[in-house]
């Protein structure tokens, strides 16, 4: 799941507090369904206790499920987007750029691209670095998510069509231990769970408060920023992230503003074979097999902007 990977110093802790909780509370996509329970049955919990549940059946998915996704990604930041067609292996992910700002590849971009590509196969550096990312990803969001019961103040907030909404605000008796958990317990927002499964549906919050690092010297997050977090179920039961948005702002040692501004959309989820390998990944890439496998026609791409009331425009094509 995904804004992407949304530095030094207090810069790495900017980036582990966006990554880890604006795309990291995604970040759990497998699934082991660990004990059903109806809306009825779900009710009859304490909030407090169904995010208990929550969290205990996304770290046990998290832990014993390594599904493979090929997928189409969509990616809007200030002045870019992108889409782009991913490949997940075992050997590690390889990606294609279809888009640039709405366009389709000139042949130096599509070169460079391919170059890219390539690079996955013949520098072992470029998986080493994907495998490092991942890995510290998953900590920050296991760690993140443990957090959730005991850092926030739970309440129910309603229920329809088979799921139930859970508003949070900060708890002012937890004490959050590191940068990444600050700016996690200065939020409020809601929670929509799967009341059947008890799944991570959807996870929105705003920062109510400005966060500062060493009173504002070394740096702060601004109150307002946003974040939402969509996953959907892109298989019986399993999970994945499919939407990221993440809208913060605030500056580091005095002069030096972050501005983190990205909405991510990911779709058209198709388990990638067991049996492939990167290598075969990149060919299918470059053919257009991973395209039509995934129901898109690379030769008839008919570009056009969707956008959701409230939301930004996102590339698409049909």
């Amino acid at each position: 799941m995904q804004v992407s990977n949304v530095r030094k110093t207090f810069q790495a802790a900017v980036s582990e507090a966006r990554v880890s909780w604006c795309v990291g509370m995604a970040l759990l996509p497998g699934f082991l369904l660990t004990g059903f329970c109806g809306i009825s049955a779900a009710q009859e919990l304490s909030a407090h206790q169904l995010v208990n549940q929550v969290v205990y059946n996304e770290l046990q998915a998290n832990q014993n499920d390594h599904t493979h996704w090929m997928y189409r990604e969509s990616d809007t930041v200030p002045a870019k987007s992108t889409v782009k067609l991913v490949v997940e292996t075992p050997d590690g992910t390889a990606s294609k750029l279809i888009l640039l700002n709405g366009h389709p590849l000139t042949a130096q971009q599509q070169a460079q691209d391919e170059a890219r590509m390539e690079s996955v196969l013949t520098d072992p550096s470029v998986v080493a670095r994907q495998r490092k990312s991942s890995a510290h990803d998953d900590q920050q969001a296991v760690s993140l998510m443990k957090m959730l019961p005991d850092g926030f103040i739970w309440t129910y907030a309603g229920e329809s069509d088979g799921k139930i909404t859970l508003a949070f605000k900060p708890n002012p008796a937890f004490q959050p231990p590191t940068y990444a958990s600050r700016v996690f317990a200065a939020m409020a927002g809601q929670m929509v769970v799967d009341a059947t499964q008890k799944r991570l549906i959807v996870l929105s919050g705003k920062l109510i408060q400005t966060v500062e690092f060493g009173w504002g010297i070394f740096g702060k997050m601004d109150k307002g920023g946003t974040f939402r977090v969509v996953r959907s179920q892109v298989a019986p039961s399993i999970w994945e992230i499919t939407e990221t948005h993440v809208h913060i702002q605030g500056h580091m040692l005095i002069f030096k503003s972050i501005n983190e501004q990205g909405d991510e959309i990911s779709s058209d989820y198709k388990k990638t074979p067991s049996s492939m390998t990167l290598r075969e990944a990149i060919d299918k890439l470059k053919n257009g097999d991973i395209a039509r496998e995934l129901g898109i026609e690379p030769e008839k791409l008919s570009l056009c902007i969707v956008a959701a009331p409230g939301s930004p425009a996102i590339l698409a094509w049909g």
